[in-house]
């Protein structure tokens, strides 16, 4: 699962895009500042005029040319601001607007990879880009309390389907807000079409932009690309190992639909070794499934079960199909 030169260039070139368009924004700006501002247009007229002249005197032999240029460049440049404001743009109007402030777009901080890049990286690996598009949908933003009733109630807690995901939503938020500081996994479970995956997509939606690296599969997406590096004739150790450490150390791995794939001895050693490995890494893991609790624990080993009980904050989602009452909501 290395990167290939055609795809590490292939990002690269995307830095590259972006680097341009960033670039290309701030000038058209500037262009629109300086006609509805010409002071501004007047102040960096100056400045250029004035680091030309202190070169020319440089070049000449004079030493101390150079003296309190910065002081005069800074005091001129501290006029822009306030032109701006006192004009009705924010202060900061001609700065670059960058995709990734950390990294400027340039994919690295200092000779380290940016966090943005090895999301690319992830993105790449894992075809990851169409759960992107399925975020501008699926996220808080868009999450209604409509589908969930007041008059279905869970024997076992006594709160409704409607209490219920207003209290699990809250645990989201807690999930999310201490993420960097609790290292927490969740366990989504209930009937199918409640609600786990688009909780699951609002989760990762919310990581992704606070620049944290997420790894999303389906279950037999995930047993299938084990078994593939596994199995498959001339696939490398360190290719293996490569595949193992990103989807080990990613900040947060989502396995959805767990129970949907073929399950066997290969399948519960590998759910074993990312629970386990993830457990020991500090690692926040997001598992979801249709399978009722005494299934799940009878579908895999005692030691998964063990594990994700143990470990997880377990989360029941109940109600209707949202899928089916949506589409009954057309007629």
């Amino acid at each position: 699962m290395a990167l290939k030169n055609s795809q590490y260039d292939m990002i690269i070139r995307e830095y590259n895009r972006k680097q341009l368009q960033s670039r290309r924004d701030q000038m058209k700006r500037i262009d629109e500042a300086y006609e509805a501002i010409p002071a501004l247009r007047e102040i960096d007229q100056q400045i250029a005029a004035l680091s030309v002249s202190r070169g020319r005197k440089l070049l000449e032999g004079d030493d101390r040319a150079l003296d309190g240029l910065k002081n005069d460049i800074s005091r001129l440049a501290a006029m822009r601001p306030h032109l701006l404001s006192s004009n009705g743009y924010p202060p900061d109007y001609l700065e670059p607007r960058y995709f990734c402030e950390d990294c400027k777009d340039t994919g690295y901080i200092g000779n380290e990879k940016c966090h943005c890049f090895k999301q690319a990286i992830i993105d790449l690996l894992y075809t990851q880009s169409n759960i992107r598009e399925v975020l501008k949908e699926e996220n808080f933003s868009n999450f209604s309390y409509g589908y969930y009733s007041d008059l279905i109630i869970e024997p076992a807690t006594g709160l409704s389907a409607l209490a219920t995901i207003k209290k699990i939503v809250a645990e989201c938020g807690h999930f999310i807000d201490n993420f960097d500081e609790v290292h927490e996994s969740l366990f989504f479970y209930g009937d199918t079409g409640v609600g786990k995956t688009f909780l699951s997509h609002c989760i990762a939606k919310e990581l992704i932009d606070s620049a944290h690296s997420v790894i999303y599969f389906s279950a037999f997406e995930l047993f299938d690309t084990f078994a593939k590096n596994t199995f498959r004739k001339g696939v490398k150790e360190d290719e293996q190992a490569e595949l193992y450490s990103y989807i080990f150390d990613c900040d947060l791995l989502i396995i959805d639909d767990l129970g949907t794939e073929l399950t066997n001895s290969f399948v519960s050693s590998q759910l074993f070794l990312t629970i386990n490995e993830r457990l020991l890494r500090k690692k926040s893991t997001i598992i979801s499934t249709n399978l009722p609790i005494d299934i799940f624990a009878d579908t895999y080993s005692e030691r998964v079960f063990s594990r994700i009980t143990s470990n997880y904050k377990m989360l029941k989602l109940i109600g209707d199909d949202i899928r089916i009452q949506k589409k009954l909501s057309k007629y």
